[in-house]
């Protein structure tokens, strides 16, 4: 198993149209081959920052 991660940084007041892009990419990435899962977290010390975890 591979793990990825990706801490993405937002620019403040885009977090709502990151998240709505976000949720499009999903299905595409859910869709490559050896993709078993994918989460997305919203940092909270710093709410411009996302973690992606990809498996």
């Amino acid at each position: 198993m591979v793990l990825e991660h990706a801490l993405l940084p937002v620019v403040p007041g885009r977090e709502a149209d990151f998240e709505a892009a976000s949720a499009e990419a999903r299905s595409l990435i859910a869709a490559s081959p050896g993709s078993r899962r994918l989460s997305l977290s919203r940092c909270l010390e710093r709410p411009g920052a996302y973690l992606l975890l990809i498996e």
